[in-house]
């Protein structure tokens, strides 16, 4: 079985005439033949005699001429034609201006600016499994002729297709926005969090995909992302609760250090000697005291510690 690779074709640079030049010889050849054509009718006219080979070489002209017009193009900034002969390629002209070819040349237009592939919203599920909506931008652009032209059936569908793949497994890559701690006490990269480090695992995938249609990718970022419709609300409320433990977790921690401390400033500066009894009972007012949620209205004791 023959595994020879089939693509890997490269552009390569060729060297076409200039067009004013051409065009010159063009009409030399044209007005020249139609000339001819003339003479050869005149000497008919007058002499009863018709020049077979003056006329003939005359059209020979005109349709020399023909022919070659076909070879003119123009090519403007940041645009190349490739040019194949008999199904084989000749090389490919990026200079711009006007310039002829061999008019047997087949010349296939690539644009080689940048351009952007705004993807459609997927509905994908991320690393955890969460149904969601993912939706990119890519700017992209044709580096290497050949490759776009041969190597792929269709360079831009070819983008299209393998963009929508590249971002359907960066979503079941990573997670939406509850990533899980690292070895190192870390959270890992979502793609809500982590958007410079997801854009460029994206625009790496990209690259790499594309390269062998001889596509650069310039920039590669999300332009829409949030979980799919159905389970919008559950996930927004599960987030609300975790605000709420985080924020209660950060209020108790700041209780039981104000505590803490509080406990230490009486020891040390010998204010008051507390039991245990009533050093729980201190603690329990001022846990109350800063970790509620509404006003607190203290009642002062006006008798001892011990009534």
């Amino acid at each position: 079985m023959n595994t020879e690779k089939l693509t890997g074709n490269q552009e390569r640079s060729v060297s076409t005439a200039s067009g004013w030049g051409m065009l010159l010889v063009v009409l030399l050849l044209l007005f020249g033949g139609i000339a001819v054509v003339v003479r050869a009718a005149i000497h008919a006219n007058n002499h009863q005699e018709f020049p077979l080979w003056q006329f003939f070489g005359g059209m020979g002209m005109i349709v020399l001429a023909a022919i070659l017009m076909g070879g003119f193009f123009t090519l403007q900034l940041n645009q190349a034609y490739v040019l194949i002969l008999f199904g084989a390629y000749q090389g490919t002209e990026r200079r711009d201006g006007f310039h002829w070819t061999n008019p047997f040349n087949k010349k296939l237009k690539v644009s080689l600016r940048a351009r952007n592939l705004n993807g459609d919203k997927l509905k994908v599920n991320d690393k955890n499994g969460n149904p969601i909506e993912i939706a990119a931008v890519v700017v992209w652009r044709v580096q290497d002729t050949a490759q776009a032209v041969f190597d792929v059936q269709d360079y831009e569908s070819y983008v299209r297709i393998q963009s929508e793949s590249a971002v359907r497994h960066l979503a079941s890559t990573y997670a939406y926005d509850h990533g899980e701690a690292n070895e190192n006490g870390q959270n890992e990269i979502t793609l809500r969090s982590g958007v410079d480090e997801v854009s460029k695992a994206l625009l790496t995938e990209l690259q790499e995909r594309l390269a062998k249609a001889g596509v650069a990718v310039d920039e590669a970022r999300l332009t829409h992302l949030a979980y799919s419709p159905e389970i919008a609300g559950v996930m927004l409320r599960r987030q609300q609760a975790e605000a709420v433990i985080a924020a209660r977790q950060k209020i108790v921690n700041g209780a039981v250090s104000m505590v803490e401390m509080a406990l230490r400033e009486l020891a040390e500066k010998q204010v008051i000697q507390l039991d245990e009894e009533r050093k729980a009972a201190m603690v329990s007012n001022l846990l109350v005291v800063l970790c509620s949620e509404s006003e607190v209205h203290p009642v002062v004791n006006t008798g001892t510690l011990y009534t």
